[in-house]
């Protein structure tokens, strides 16, 4: 037990002493998420590790770590990039200047004989190769871009064009640009001056002609470029703000033109509709009034036309009377033939006899006399002797030749 005892301490002691041995020489690495590390052995060999997480290296041996992607941020505020820098002064061909903020993204190569060449070729430091291989070339391709357009034409709609020549000279190459001079005047002050054309050479295939890109030798990629602002020079600033002001101006009167053309054809519009529903009320009535004149005549046609036919009803009305009474007269006058007109005879006879009877009936006298001389003793009655004379008179008067003569006509 003692002998078992001893060498499970010595095991525990040896063990110990290689532990310790081991965090002193740091056998291990441990590679981050987002990064690579060249490892450089005591014997002078030389790996890359691109995959994250631990992996052996011998001890004493050199780890230099390089980003996966270098970030060259050129503006006034501190970021986490590879480099960052102030903002890079450009000039236009117009010979203004501004200030350019930019973010470039450089993704280092996949093969690991081009990353131990970068390595190797800029002693091993990452900041060494930031500032003097991938910094001069941004600002030469970046430079190199606003050498293509003069300030007003960025200003006025040419950052688009600015970033994308920029971008295709970050990927390709810069390109080779032959200037022209030519006189033109100014916009704003109406000014004739000299400037000068930029255009970019161009080969048999029509395609630009470029400087030599040293970022192809090692496979660098650009992952994303972004001209953030350009920050123009006062001088840039007064002429955009007066072009500014007369575009505004420029915009105020083809308004206002317009306006006032608008207002001209809704007063014109207007106007014509007005016309319209004056000629057309005016129609209304000159309508109303024919057709009032056409019911007027139609009207009177029609009077006339009922008294036309009133006329000949009543003529009719009155021929017919006519033959009603000529046909009476006439029955009359053959009845009156055919019985000697005794009805009339009757008539008359009755009315005379009405009339003396009335008249005896009313005599107040003495119809037989109070006092009688003479005579042949013989009574006298006056009434009676009255009605014997009017008895006689009727008699004869029925024997009277009473005829009625017919009339020729």
């Amino acid at each position: 037990m003692k002998n078992l005892s001893g060498k499970l301490i010595k095991w525990g002691i040896g063990f110990f002493i290689v532990f310790i041995v081991l965090i002193l020489l740091n056998p291990f690495g441990y590679n981050s998420l987002g990064y690579r590390e060249v490892v450089e052995s005591p014997t002078g060999g030389k790996k890359v590790v691109f995959k994250s997480g631990f992996y052996w290296k011998m001890p004493g041996s050199k780890v230099t770590r390089y980003p996966n992607l270098v970030t060259m941020d050129y503006s006034d505020t501190q970021s986490e990039s590879t480099v960052n820098r102030s903002r890079a002064k450009i000039r236009f061909l117009d010979a203004t200047t501004g200030m350019a903020e930019i973010i470039v993204k450089y993704k280092m190569p996949d093969a690991e004989e081009l990353q131990l060449k970068i390595h190797e070729d800029f002693n091993g430091s990452l900041s060494h190769f930031a500032n003097t291989g991938l910094a001069p070339y941004t600002l030469e391709c970046l430079k190199n871009t606003a050498q293509l357009m003069e300030s007003e034409q960025h200003y006025s709609g040419g950052r688009s064009k600015f970033s994308n020549d920029f971008r295709d000279q970050l990927d390709y190459g810069y390109y080779i640009v032959d200037l022209s001079e030519e006189t033109i005047i100014d916009s704003t002050t109406n000014e004739t001056k000299r400037i000068y054309r930029s255009e970019i050479r161009k080969n048999a295939n029509e395609l630009p002609e470029r400087g030599k890109n040293d970022l192809k030798e090692y496979g660098i990629l650009i992952a994303s470029q972004n001209v953030v602002d350009v920050d123009y020079e006062e001088q840039v600033d007064q002429k955009l703000k007066k072009k500014i002001e007369a575009s505004t101006r420029e915009s105020v009167s083809k308004q206002n033109l317009i306006t006032a053309q608008q207002e001209a054809m809704t007063a014109q519009a207007e106007g014509k509709r007005k016309l319209v529903e004056i000629e057309y009320q005016e129609k209304q009535k000159q309508t109303q009034l024919i057709v009032q004149a056409e019911t007027q005549v139609r009207l009177a046609e029609k009077d006339k036309e009922k008294q036309r036919i009133a006329l000949e009803a009543a003529k009719l009305e009155a021929a017919k009377i006519k033959e009603l009474a000529e046909a009476e007269a006439f029955a009359k006058q053959r009845i009156m033939q055919a019985d000697g007109a005794l009805e009339k005879k009757l008539a008359a006879y009755q009315e005379v006899q009405k009339l003396w009877a009335g008249a005896f009936a009313q005599y107040q006298g003495a119809i037989v006399p109070q006092i009688q001389t003479g005579g042949n003793g013989t009574a006298q009655n006056g009434g009676l002797d009255f009605m014997q004379l009017m008895s006689m008179k009727a008699a004869k008067d029925l024997n009277l030749d009473m005829n009625v003569k017919n009339v020729k006509k």
